[in-house]
């Protein structure tokens, strides 16, 4: 008689074991193995061989797919979208609690179902009458939008073929479970069977299909990898709940662009797109020291935003270095270069650093304002108010030159600043007078 073959699975990132560990070595999860049933390790199988086809054909000979798309009657998720959604496509949207990811996917559906689209919103976490209170206060009833409470994947599916729905929203996938799989929902069978499930649907009717994720304490979203592999499109919601502005950033689409992002204003009616985003992300009052301003890109947008810095006596041996809405790994390497260069002590000194407005960014251009910020602060005198800084920094500290200067200046001139300090001469002419550095040194002229 053959031996039973056992397969164990990490409910926080779906790695598989032929025996069962304490530790994933996959994502370092302890005490997340459980063994999978022959049931479950069927379903599995099924799911990762659906996409394998044995057939294959001349590149020549295919034919092009013609992608149509409709408006979410909402500029900046069409704009993050590729210019609106594609019939038939699984987009999943992850943020944290209480960021907007339900809010502005009722506003969407009410927007479709005002416009003549049959729409289902699924909420597996909240009462129909819960989501009632929400689309009285965003002003979302429409005739067209229909609610369901419901946790059971096979009850949805029966609701979405009696009716002829352009749109479904699943809120959220980890609470969802289907009958074929015998674990909790939020497990990473269920999830993986469940979206598996809703491609299928999505593909042979060309319904629309938005799920919400939760996320985990590190920001990614719950369960096993192969969810952001399964859908078409990944959106992040970014932003401190406690401000206005959100920023939804595309990390996968098959369909467009990821470069781009949307920007979102939390209003009594809302999440509305942002449409004077200009100002929200640096303060026009008197600079005060530890303050430095600059003009970061995100997508095809320039963003003014001030980066502040604090730089305090440490008493302990080694000195606390943190970043808020920038790369703490970055910081330490300017920090390094500013003592090896300037000859500054920062070896005793705390440093802390903070974009304003709650916006993380992940480009180089803003390195010379985080040197200008943190010099500023370790010598407590403001900068002029009337400049900005852009220029990223390398390790021998030459300063080079940032991706579409022209467009940064620009910005920087409508907000009523009047100086910068760049790399080089722009191209074109501006009402900017420009200062051209070529070395962080020289940086210190501007102290």
């Amino acid at each position: 008689m053959a031996k039973k073959r056992r397969v164990y699975e990490c409910q926080a990132c779906g790695f598989k074991s032929s025996k069962w560990m304490g530790k994933c070595t996959n994502c370092g999860v302890w005490d997340s193995f459980l063994e999978l049933s022959d049931e479950q390790i069927e379903i599995s199988k099924k799911i990762e061989n659906s996409s394998k086809n044995p057939k294959a054909y001349p590149i020549t000979k295919i034919k092009e797919d013609k992608i149509e798309r409709f408006s979410t009657f909402d500029t900046e998720l069409d704009l993050v979208l590729g210019g609106g959604i594609v019939p038939g496509s699984l987009v999943l949207i992850g943020g944290s609690p209480g960021v907007g990811k339900s809010t502005l996917l009722l506003k969407m559906c009410a927007n479709l179902a005002k416009n003549g689209k049959k729409v289902l919103y699924v909420s597996a976490e909240e009462s129909q009458g819960q989501i009632k209170l929400r689309a009285n206060r965003i002003e979302a009833n429409e005739d067209n939008l229909y609610l369901l409470s419901e946790i059971k994947l096979e009850n949805i599916l029966v609701e979405l073929s009696n009716q002829n729905y352009e749109l479904l929203v699943i809120d959220s996938i980890q609470t969802i479970y289907t009958e074929e799989i015998t674990s909790a929902p939020g497990t990473v069978s269920q999830v993986r069977a469940v979206t598996f499930e809703l491609m299928r649907v999505a593909k042979s009717t060309k319904t629309s299909i938005f799920i919400i994720g939760h996320i985990t304490k590190d920001g990614s979203i719950a369960g096993p990898r192969v969810l952001e592999h399964m859908v078409d499109t990944v959106l992040y919601f970014e932003g401190d709940s406690s401000k206005d502005i959100r920023i939804l950033r595309g990390f996968k689409n098959r369909f467009g662009s990821i470069s781009e992002v949307g920007i979102f204003e939390m209003t009594k009616v809302g999440l509305v797109s942002a449409k004077d985003i200009s100002g929200k992300f640096f303060s026009k009052k008197k600079r005060q020291a530890g303050s430095a301003i600059t003009v970061v890109m995100e997508g095809s947008r320039p963003l003014v935003i001030e980066v502040q810095a604090l730089v305090s006596e440490s008493g302990y041996a080694n000195p606390k270095r943190s970043a808020t809405g920038f790369d703490s790994n970055r910081l330490t390497m300017l920090l390094a270069l500013l003592e090896k260069k300037l000859e500054l002590p920062f070896n005793q000194y705390d440093v802390f650093v903070n974009i304003s407005g709650g916006i993380k960014i992940g480009e180089t251009a803003a390195d010379l304002a985080v040197i200008a910020a943190i010099l500023s602060s370790f010598r407590n005198r403001p900068l002029n108010s009337e400049t900005i800084f852009l220029g990223e920094v390398g390790l021998t500290g030459d300063i080079r030159e940032v991706q579409m200067l022209d467009n940064r200046l620009k910005e920087a001139a409508s907000q009523g600043f009047k100086k910068a300090i760049v790399p080089s001469k722009p191209i074109e002419n501006n009402l900017l007078k420009c200062f051209v550095v070529d070395e962080v040194s020289k940086i210190i002229e501007w102290m």
